[in-house]
């Protein structure tokens, strides 16, 4: 089996923390030129964006220079180009390192921000910040939260060793502890081990659960209660998309907090942080892949229902 050759580096600086975006030609096809293919390919850039980027220079190859309007079409030639970005509300809360060291950086991260870019959140996202914070350009997630999940992610330092470290997470190597307030039903029965098919579909905000093989895992475990309100403790065996979010769903305890389950309420304004989600990665704890050192990794966030109800 042929090693397929890694990509260039890029010959763009990253702005505001975040990578150029870098395209590489597909091998088949009929384009006459660089810029027909881009601009079949980048279609909701809008009329003319393409066009206007190619003659201002803004489109470059691999040796950094501006790639012509007119230049042919070269089957898995890279280009790159910086797009615009988004105008994005500022999430007013901190990301804080609980962890550092010359391979990895552990945040604690808020609720309402995005782990990577993605989407219309790019510049406010963990991994833009810290990469500006702590002036790592490198940096990179070994893994991901919802935005709307507060907590523990694990990031790495160096590039050639990013893959070691997502093993982890793949092979399972990563205790993760997570901490939910949820209502309390004296009559669920507990801990107990959850598990069921959960499908997620592109396009589908909530994520369901089907018949079928189970592909999710969930250790669920009452930490407390008062009043109407508990504290769960969550163990997961795997990482399917709003597992946790699912699973407490389905014994009939929806997290406080959750625009989607158990029903899709109407979309929260960009600037309304009044409410999060009340789902915290709380624990990490894992070997690491690279020094062996045994990483046991706790986050100081509170869930502000839970603090508030203890008064």
């Amino acid at each position: 089996m042929r090693r397929r050759t890694p990509p260039p580096p890029a010959p763009l600086p990253q702005r505001d923390g975040v990578d150029p975006v870098r395209v590489r030609l597909p091998h088949d096809g009929a384009w006459a030129t660089v810029r027909e293919h881009l601009v079949e390919r980048l279609t909701g850039a809008g009329p003319g964006t393409v066009e206007g980027m190619f003659a201002a220079g803004l489109i470059v190859g691999a040796d950094g220079r501006a790639v012509a309007p007119d230049a042919p079409y070269e089957p898995g030639m890279y280009v790159w180009f910086h797009r615009e970005l988004p105008a994005e509300v500022p999430v007013p809360f901190p990301v804080e390192v609980v962890y550092r060291d010359a391979h990895i950086v552990v945040a604690d991260k808020p609720h309402f921000l995005a782990t990577t870019p993605r989407g219309g959140h790019v510049t406010e996202t963990a991994l833009a910040r810290l990469r500006r914070e702590l002036d790592l350009p490198a940096l990179s997630a070994a893994h991901r939260l919802d935005r709307l999940t507060a907590g523990l992610v694990l990031f790495t330092v160096r590039p050639e060793e990013r893959g070691a470290y997502q093993n982890l997470f793949r092979d399972r190597r990563v205790r993760k502890e997570y901490e939910a307030v949820a209502p309390y039903d004296p009559a669920l029965t507990l801990p107990r081990t959850v598990r069921s098919r959960i499908v997620k579909e592109r396009g589908v905000l909530a994520a369901r659960e089907v018949e079928g093989e189970p592909n999710a895992e969930t250790y669920v475990e009452l930490a407390g209660h008062q009043g109407g309100l508990a504290r769960y403790r969550l163990v997961p065996a795997t990482g399917q998309t709003h597992q946790l979010r699912v699973h407490l769903n389905a014994l009939g305890v929806p997290i406080l907090g959750d625009p989607l389950y158990p029903v899709v309420t109407a979309p929260v304004p960009a600037d309304d942080f009044r409410q999060p989600l009340q789902l915290l990665a709380r624990r990490l704890e894992f070997t690491d892949p690279v020094t062996g050192v045994e990483h046991r990794l706790v986050s100081e966030r509170v869930l502000h229902t839970w603090a508030s109800q203890r008064g």
